[in-house]
C-alpha cells in the first residue's frame, strides 16, 4: 500500500536558535506558514484525489520548523484541524518534526491526545563538538533523552542527520549513524550540508574558515550510511534536500544534486559488486540484482560499468531476480 503525506509547512516559527546552516525560507521554499484553514483545505483536496484506502494509510505531516516550540495556541489550532480527519479514520495519524529540546512529558501528552503517531527529530549530529560549532543549542544527550521519551510514549521515531557540517569529518558522521542505530528509529533522513546565502556557514566559507564538501566527496560517505541503516532495518526516507523551492538559487556551496539518492545507491551497488569480483580472475561477468535495480547497478551514465571494466571486469549483462535482496549482487 502506497504511503502518502499531506505536507504542511510551519516555517521557522518557534525555533529559538539560528544554526550555522539555517536559512529556513530557502530550505523549505516557503515564506508562508500553515493555517488551520489550510490544513482543512489540504486534507479535503487529498481526500478528493485519493481512494479511501490510500488516504487512510497516510498521515498529515507538519514539516519545516520546530513544531512543538511554536506558540501553544497556534500549535493546538493546527493539531485540532488535523485531528478532525484522524478521529474519523480518514488518515491514520499526524507526523510532526521538531528539535530534541522541544520534547517533554507535557508535549508528548498533548501530541498523544491529538492523534500524533510519528515524531521526527532534527538531531543533525550526535557529536557535541559539531553541535556546539554549528550553534545547535542542544547536546547529544538531549537527543538521546528525547528519543527514549518518544518511544516510551509509543510514537514512531524518526531522526534526521546531516553530513559535512562545520567541524565535521566522515568519522564523526559514521559514529553519529552508529549511535542513531542504537536508538532504533523507524526512519532516518540524511541531509548533506548545503551552504545557503545569509547563513553563518556562508560567512565562514567566504572567510576561508570552512570548505564545504561537494557531491563527489559526499556520495561515498552517504552510501556507507545508507548501507548501515539498511542492514539495521532502518528505512532511509530521504537523502538530500528537496529540489523544490529556491535552494538551487540560494545555495553557494555544498552537496546538492537533484538525484543524490540515486547517485548514492549506484555507489553502493558498485562497491558491493567490486567486493564480489575483486578476488576473481579478470574477464567477462554477468551480474544479477534485485528487480528494478538494474539502473542502480549500471550507475548514472553507466559509470559503475566503466569503473568495473577499468578494474579488469567486463560486465556483459545485468539480470534481475526478485528473490535477491536490496543492495545484493550475484556474480557469474
Amino acid at each position: 500500500m502506497k504511503h502518502i503525506n499531506v505536507a504542511l509547512f510551519v516555517v521557522h516559527r518557534g525555533c529559538p536558535h539560528t544554526c550555522t546552516f539555517c536559512n529556513q525560507r530557502s530550505i523549505t521554499g516557503q515564506q508562508h506558514t500553515a493555517t488551520p484553514q489550510e490544513v482543512h483545505s489540504a486534507c479535503k483536496t487529498a481526500l478528493e484525489s485519493l481512494d479511501g484506502e490510500t488516504a487512510s494509510n497516510g498521515e498529515i505531516a507538519f514539516f519545516g520548523g520546530s513544531f512543538t516550540m511554536v506558540e501553544r495556541d497556534y500549535m493546538l489550532s493546527l493539531l485540532e484541524a488535523a485531528y478532525t480527519y484522524v478521529e474519523k479514520g480518514l488518515f491514520k495519524g499526524i507526523r510532526i518534526s521538531t528539535r530534541p529540546d522541544g520534547i517533554s512529558d507535557e508535549i508528548c501528552t498533548i501530541l498523544k491526545k491529538y492523534g500524533v503517531t510519528a515524531i521526527e527529530l532534527g538531531a543533525q549530529s550526535l557529536d557535541d563538538n559539531v553541535l556546539r560549532l554549528n550553534e545547535r543549542g542542544h547536546t547529544a544527550k538531549q537527543v538521546e533523552d528525547a528519543c527514549r521519551m518518544i518511544t516510551d510514549y509509543g510514537f514512531e521515531l524518526g531522526l534526521q542527520m546531516m553530513t559535512g557540517l562545520y567541524g565535521s569529518e566522515d568519522e564523526d558522521s559514521l559514529e553519529t549513524a552508529r549511535k542513531i542505530i542504537s536508538l532504533k528509529p523507524a526512519t532516518v533522513r540524511i541531509y548533506p550540508t548545503v551552504v545557503i546565502k545569509n547563513t553563518k556557514l556562508n560567512e565562514l566559507m567566504e572567510k576561508g574558515e570552512f570548505t564545504p564538501k561537494g557531491v563527489e566527496e559526499t556520495v561515498p560517505l552517504c552510501a556507507k550510511l545508507m548501507l548501515m541503516f539498511e542492514k539495521a532495518g532502518i528505512k532511509v526516507i530521504r537523502v538530500g534536500l528537496h529540489s523544490g523551492g529556491d535552494v538551487s538559487e540560494s545555495m553557494t556551496g555544498g552537496a546538492f544534486h537533484p538525484a543524490l539518492r540515486e547517485l548514492c545507491e549506484g555507489r553502493i551497488y558498485r562497491d558491493v559488486a567490486y567486493e564480489r569480483l575483486k578476488n576473481l580472475p579478470q574477464g567477462d561477468y554477468t551480474l544479477t540484482v534485485g528487480r528494478g535495480k538494474v539502473s542502480q547497478m549500471s550507475g548514472q551514465k553507466k559509470q559503475n560499468l566503466i569503473y568495473l571494466k577499468e578494474q579488469g571486469y567486463n560486465i556483459v549483462k545485468i539480470l534481475q531476480d526478485e528473490s535477491i535482496d536490496k543492495y545484493e549482487v550475484k556474480v557469474r
